[in-house]
């Protein structure tokens, strides 16, 4: 029996040869539940793994064997926990996790350490991923559409420039995120904040020029009345004439 037939179609097996040429393999919307098992013993030339829209519950330990990969796309599966070999692909830059049905993230992402792009939106996550704060080129995170319900201190050691954290029910705001050395777009959407979450620190110390919070506990009186408004408001209308 070929390989070809156990995957289901000739068109994967052509995939995989293409691949060692370019480095690309793209394998989504084939409704697959397991690794392909050509991939197990597959030369290391990847750079981009694209597996996204199947069925995957899990990822197996040969991934880790892919050491060059750079891109990194899981999303639309079924992963309830990512293994822990994602923290052997040290190159790895982007990484797409949205919808899928994560409760946890491995602590071993710290060690990726050039993660620009991490997106983890629409899954089930309780817990702030704090593993990858201190990771120097994280640019942005999607933290969207989980069930967050604090952002803790170690916030402060996230060098982003945007972080989404709509549709969460996050009700405490650690105010060390007023550290965050790079952080301008933050989005706090749709979850169970007071206004007094946001304290003078957050709105006057940082660095923060746009800041999405509507659909919390607050009306807009309650959040432009705050002391510190007047100066996020300043950083805010700057940034807007700069890009007009």
């Amino acid at each position: 029996m070929e390989n070809s037939n156990i995957m289901g179609n000739k068109q994967i097996k052509q995939h995989l040869e293409t691949a060692q040429k370019t480095g690309i393999l793209k394998i989504s919307l084939q409704r697959l539940q397991e690794f392909p098992p050509q991939l197990k013993t597959y030369p290391n030339v990847l750079k981009t793994l694209d597996l996204s829209q199947n069925r995957f519950e899990h990822i197996p330990d040969e991934l880790g064997r892919l050491t060059l990969l750079k891109h990194l796309n899981l999303s639309g599966n079924r992963l309830v926990e990512l293994n822990e070999v994602v923290g052997e692909l040290l190159k790895l830059e982007v990484l797409l996790l949205m919808d899928n049905m994560l409760t946890k993230l491995p602590k071993t992402l710290a060690n990726c350490v050039h993660l620009k792009t991490v997106n983890l939106s629409n899954n089930q996550l309780k817990e702030f991923p704090s593993m990858l704060c201190g990771l120097k080129h994280l640019d942005v995170l999607d933290l969207s559409r989980n069930k967050i319900t604090d952002v803790p201190a170690e916030v402060g050691q996230l060098y982003v420039t945007e972080l989404n954290l709509n549709q969460n029910q996050i009700s405490m705001l650690a105010e060390d995120i007023a550290d965050c050395p790079k952080l301008k777009t933050l989005r706090l959407e749709e979850n169970c904040l007071q206004a007094s979450a946001f304290t003078p620190r957050i709105l006057k110390d940082s660095k923060i020029s746009n800041l999405a919070v509507d659909g919390n506990l607050f009306n807009s009186k309650q959040f432009t009345d705050l002391e510190g408004y007047d100066v996020y408001m300043e950083r805010y209308t700057a940034v807007k004439k700069k890009m007009f």
